[in-house]
């Protein structure tokens, strides 16, 4: 009788090794399936912001504020053709800014800006029309007023804003590239003058002229496809760099988990306005069970929002 080589002998050794652990611990191999199951989903979820990346245009808000962050030369560039200011200096960008207003509605802001006259430029990214609203870029300017003037200030010397709306669709529907907004003396016609500018850019306009090829950039997937190298350089290093793509995958888990807590945020908020409908409840019982503050409870309590 021939002896099998001692490999294969190791490998059935090895195998009935592992036969009889699991015999001994069922566990083992559940826990193995599990890992696997679980490092199948993450690599799945990987796949999926991929592709979600390629998809990605400067007309998405979270794309765009990831690629203007940190850097004043990007929207510098922009804003020198939508506010066709060609000299114009930007000094300082951050995104996502969040402005809050301890007494009411506080606003999140995609881009802000400062040039080297001191404006104050708020730029914001809409798909959505709704999001556009003309009340809105009242708001948007009244809480930038709100966090420009320090204590004792004199009104003078409150720096020129200007609320950008950069929008997916002609919103205003004259066809128009650019629609600045300004207050104005209505029986002269003669501009107010308070330093407080709106201005809704048309991202739906196309021509070859300088705005109509920034519209036609800002809705590519491709940076191929863009007229501007400046913005096309951008773009391609979060979409095809390995460190830009490392950066937009974070990103993307963060907000995702971020929607998660806001959602669970959502849940205790409707506990405790459930519980103060039924009104047997002390607003401190009301607190320990939802898990929110008790001065929370206490705004829900007076119909204000958390």
């Amino acid at each position: 009788m021939i002896s099998p080589p001692a490999s294969f002998c190791l490998y059935l050794l090895n195998k009935c090794e592992i036969y009889d652990n699991i015999k001994i611990n069922p566990g083992v191999m559940r826990k193995q399936v599990a890992a696997l199951t679980t490092t199948e989903q993450i690599d799945q979820k990987h796949q999926e912001d991929l592709q979600r990346l390629r998809g990605f245009r400067l007309l998405d808000d979270d794309f765009l504020t990831k690629c203007f962050d940190g850097d004043p030369k990007y929207i510098q560039f922009v804003l020198r053709i939508v506010m066709e200011k060609p000299d114009l200096e930007v000094e300082d960008v951050r995104t996502q800014v969040f402005v809050e207003n301890l007494l009411n509605r506080s606003v999140r802001l995609d881009v802000l800006a400062t040039d080297s006259t001191g404006q104050t430029i708020n730029v914001e990214i809409q798909r959505s029309d709704k999001g556009a609203g003309r009340k809105r870029a009242r708001y948007n300017s009244s809480m930038m007023d709100a966090n420009l003037l320090h204590k004792s200030e004199d009104f003078d010397q409150l720096p020129e804003t200007w609320v950008i709306f950069i929008t997916e669709r002609d919103v205003i529907g004259k066809g128009l590239p650019r629609y600045p907004v300004e207050r104005c003396f209505l029986g002269t016609g003669e501009i107010f003058g308070d330093g407080s500018h709106i201005l809704y850019v048309n991202g739906a306009y196309r021509d070859e002229t300088p705005i109509g090829k920034l519209m036609h950039d800002f809705s590519c997937t491709d940076p191929a496809n863009m007229y501007y190298d400046e913005l096309a350089e951008r773009v391609r290093f979060f979409k095809e760099d390995k460190e830009g793509i490392l950066i937009m995958c974070k990103a993307m888990e963060d907000m995702r988990n971020e929607s998660l807590q806001e959602g669970k945020k959502e849940e205790k908020r409707l506990t405790v306005l459930r519980m103060l409908e039924i009104g047997k409840y002390a607003l401190e019982e009301i607190a320990e069970i939802a898990g929110l503050p008790l001065d929370e409870v206490k705004k829900l309590q007076t119909g204000q929002n958390i």
